[in-house]
C-alpha cells in the first residue's frame, strides 16, 4: 500500500468519513497492478492510489461507493480483455479480483445513565466494537469500577447534552433513572441527526415520553426515528439479558440488518425464534 493511501485511512478512521478500501488479492495473466495495489474511494467519489485506472477502476470505486451506503464488504471480479476494459483501450488479457472494504472507526455509544442496565449494555457494547461514554450527574454511579474502559462524563443530563457536539454517526441509548429525566434527555436528543437513539421503558412510558415531546413540539417525524421500546425482543428480564437485547440492536443496525425502527426492526424481530 503507497504511503498517500495509509494516510488516507489513517485520516478517515480519525475524522469518521466514510470510506472504503479497495484492494487486488488475486491476478492472472497480464495486468496493470499487481496483487496488493489498493485504492480508498470516499463517499463523494474522491479516491486516493489506484488499482490501474481504466473503466475498471470506475467501475470498482463504485461499487466501493454502493459497499459503503449498505456497509457491506464484497468480492468483484473483472475480465481485462471484455468490453468494460476495451472501452478505456486496457486489454491486458488478464484477470483481477479486488476485494472492497468499508472502513469506519469504532462507532461511538453515548449511555445516557449510569444504572444497572447500562453496566450490562457497556460490557457487551465493549466486546463488539464500541467506544463507550457513560453521562450521569451520579458520580457514584458512573465510576470507572462500574464502567472500566469507558469514558465517564458527570454532569447536568440535559445541559451536558445541549452542549455536546455528539457526532451524527454515533449510538445514543437512553436509560435514566427516571421519566423526568427521561423526558429531558429525549427533548435536547430527538432533534438530532443520530446514527441510533433508543429509549428504555414499557410501551406505556414510551408513549408518555412521546406525548410530552410531541406537546413541546418535537417533530413526530423525529419520534418515529427513535427505537422504543429498545432492544431486540428476547424475552429479556435481567439487567445482562436486557443489555444483550439492546447490543444486539446496536449491532443489527451497524450491520444494516435494521433501518427503520418500526418497520425493519419489527420485521427481524419477528423473524427471531420463539
Amino acid at each position: 500500500m503507497s504511503e498517500a493511501v495509509y494516510r488516507a485511512v489513517v485520516r478517515a478512521l480519525e475524522t469518521g468519513e466514510r470510506a472504503a478500501l479497495v484492494t487486488i488479492v488475486a491476478t492472472g495473466g497480464s495486468t496493470p497492478q499487481r496483487v496488493g495495489a489498493k485504492m480508498l474511494v470516499y463517499e463523494d467519489g474522491r479516491t486516493v492510489g489506484t488499482i490501474g485506472g481504466g473503466c475498471y477502476e470506475n467501475d470498482a470505486a463504485g461499487k466501493a461507493r454502493e459497499a459503503i451506503r449498505r456497509r457491506q464488504p464484497r468480492m468483484a471480479h473483472y475480465s481485462l480483455n471484455d468490453d468494460l476494459a476495451g472501452e478505456s483501450g486496457l486489454i491486458c488479457g488478464g484477470q483481477m479480483d479486488v476485494y472492497i472494504e468499508p472502513i469506519e472507526r469504532a462507532p461511538d455509544l453515548y449511555l445516557v445513565g449510569a444504572g444497572h442496565v447500562s453496566v450490562e449494555v457497556a460490557r457487551f457494547a465493549q466486546a463488539t466494537g464500541f467506544r463507550v461514554h457513560v453521562l450521569d450527574d451520579r458520580e457514584q454511579f458512573a465510576s470507572a469500577d462500574r464502567f472500566p474502559g469507558a469514558e465517564l462524563i458527570i454532569d447536568d443530563i440535559p445541559g451536558w447534552l445541549a452542549r455536546a457536539a455528539i457526532p451524527p454517526d454515533a449510538y445514543v441509548v437512553v436509560v435514566t433513572r427516571g421519566h423526568r429525566q427521561d423526558f429531558e434527555a429525549m427533548r435536547e436528543l430527538a432533534r438530532r441527526p443520530l446514527r441510533y437513539l433508543g429509549l428504555i421503558g414499557s410501551r406505556a412510558k414510551v408513549a408518555q415520553v412521546f406525548d410530552a415531546l410531541a406537546a413541546g413540539g418535537t417533530d413526530a417525524s423525529r419520534l418515529a426515528a427513535v427505537h422504543a421500546p429498545i432492544g431486540l425482543d428476547i424475552g429479556a428480564v435481567t439487567p445482562a439479558e436486557i443489555g444483550i437485547s439492546i447490543v444486539a440492536e446496536l449491532v443489527a443496525v451497524r450491520s444494516g440488518r435494521i433501518g427503520e425502527p418500526h418497520v425493519a426492526a419489527a420485521a427481524l424481530k419477528a423473524s427471531l425464534p420463539r
